[in-house]
């Protein structure tokens, strides 16, 4: 069967794991976009280090959780966004100003939604609602 969305995939694993109480979890296949959604998550302490191991197919990773995380998934379909809007899906999606983050994928990369703000840019856009 064909995966239609691979980060989707990957995140409802990341949330299903995180539900049960588990201190990892495997996500396959890998992805470039799932490797950067991934770093971003760790720079801002929501999973632990992730390690991604090559068997010469698809790939895998390997997750360390920490137990921070609340929920996170994709926003679909993807929407353009333009920075002027961010402020109302911030509102929209996230469940107050302290909690969570919006992660963008720019022209600069895979970024969350402050550090768009600064650089200046936006364009689609998928959440990690974290408490």
């Amino acid at each position: 069967m064909v995966r239609m969305n691979v980060l989707a995939d990957a995140l409802k694993c990341i949330n299903n794991a995180e539900k049960r109480g588990k201190r990892q979890v495997l996500i396959r296949p890998c992805s470039k976009v799932i490797v950067r959604f991934l770093t971003v998550m760790m720079k801002h302490g929501y999973i632990g280090e992730f390690e991604i191991i090559d068997d010469h197919r698809a790939g895998k990773i390997v997750v360390n959780l920490t137990g921070r995380l609340n929920k996170c998934g994709v926003i679909s379909p993807r929407f353009d966004l333009q920075l002027k809007d961010l402020e109302k899906w911030q509102n929209n999606l996230l469940p107050s100003r302290q909690f969570g983050y919006i992660v963008l994928t720019t022209s600069a990369g895979i970024m969350d939604h402050e550090e768009a703000r600064r650089k200046h840019t936006a364009d689609q856009h998928f959440k990690i609602d974290c408490r």
